[in-house]
């Protein structure tokens, strides 16, 4: 799919267009490869470029060719599985071309839409050296908000955790760690695809996009903290965790051994006395079945005290 539009006013206001006009942004989302050869021969961009970020194993880079930069960076998604929200990165590529700005990813994103909803602010098509920037300070923020939101799942399982004693709650951690996984490995190639950005004579030109650029390297740099503590501390409570869920059915099956005992005693005596033999105590008194009962349950209590002495009750 290929999304054309261009701010028509000094106020941010965004165009959809039909024809691609200097100064305009391209998105393009999942594209056929008739799709990109059509871009590639009006706008004189390398399919290579075009089809970078459809490799879902693609790390993040820079690349220069014809006047044409390529940054490609890894950016967040969120996807439903089986019920269960879970989180992974996958390749954007931004190129910054003479007169455009093209983005092309393999899935549509909330990054990119925000941009097209108007969610940001001081946008403008046109501004393409900002319009990265942007786009990377964005990218950054969302990182930072999946971050919160994974470690506030995590605080909700660990709460279900305390009384469990099955694997669903230690799966959806395993789930999130590679998540976090997922992310370090993401925020720390973008790391030192920012850092090589610093270098860049196109974002030397303005200081106002240095300082935009270092304020995203800041921000990075805090989601690789917060993924690092994150996921030590998901790894920690996972082992401990496997080792309540072991001692909950510990407990469980000790309780069950000792209820077993308490109820062997009831069939032992009434087995006993429920024989067709001569000489049984108490056969010939009106008061047997409750004497027996009442022996029966004195037993019982006594050995009920005695497990419980025992911590096994």
């Amino acid at each position: 799919m290929i999304s054309i539009y261009k701010t028509v006013d000094e106020l941010g206001t965004l165009q959809s267009l039909d024809t691609i006009e200097p100064g305009c942004w391209i998105n393009i989302v999942a594209p056929s490869d008739e799709d990109l050869l059509i871009i590639s021969k009006k706008v004189g961009v390398s399919l290579e470029f075009l089809r970078a970020a459809l490799d879902e194993e693609e790390t993040s880079r820079i690349d220069m060719e014809d006047n044409n930069l390529l940054v490609i960076v890894d950016i967040p998604f969120t996807e439903m599985e089986e019920n269960t929200l879970t989180y992974d990165s996958y390749p954007l590529a931004i190129i910054h071309t003479e007169s455009t700005i093209i983005t092309v990813c393999l899935k549509n994103s909330k990054i990119l839409t925000d941009f097209i909803d108007r969610k940001v602010k001081s946008f403008f098509t046109f501004k393409r050296s900002r319009f990265i920037l942007q786009i990377l300070y964005r990218i950054a923020s969302y990182y930072l908000l999946y971050l919160r939101q994974i470690d506030k799942k995590s605080v909700m399982i660990e709460q279900r955790l305390h009384k469990s004693m099955r694997n669903k709650e230690l799966i959806q951690l395993l789930s999130l760690e590679k998540s976090l996984v997922y992310f370090s490995t993401s925020l720390k190639s973008n790391e030192i695809t920012l850092e090589k950005m610093l270098k860049l004579e196109l974002l030397q030109k303005y200081p106002e996009d240095q300082d935009i650029l270092e304020d995203v390297i800041i921000e990075n740099k805090q989601a690789i903290e917060m993924a690092n503590i994150y996921s030590n501390i998901l790894s920690g409570t996972m082992d401990a965790f496997a080792s309540i869920i072991s001692n909950n059915l510990n407990i469980v099956m000790k309780l069950l051994a000792s209820l077993t005992i308490v109820m062997s005693i009831p069939n032992i005596i009434f087995g006993s006395f429920g024989m067709n033999v001569n000489g049984i105590p108490f056969s010939n008194s009106p008061l047997a079945f409750w004497i027996i009962y009442g022996l029966t349950g004195i037993i019982c209590l006594v050995s009920i005290a005695i497990l419980r002495k025992k911590d096994l009750f």
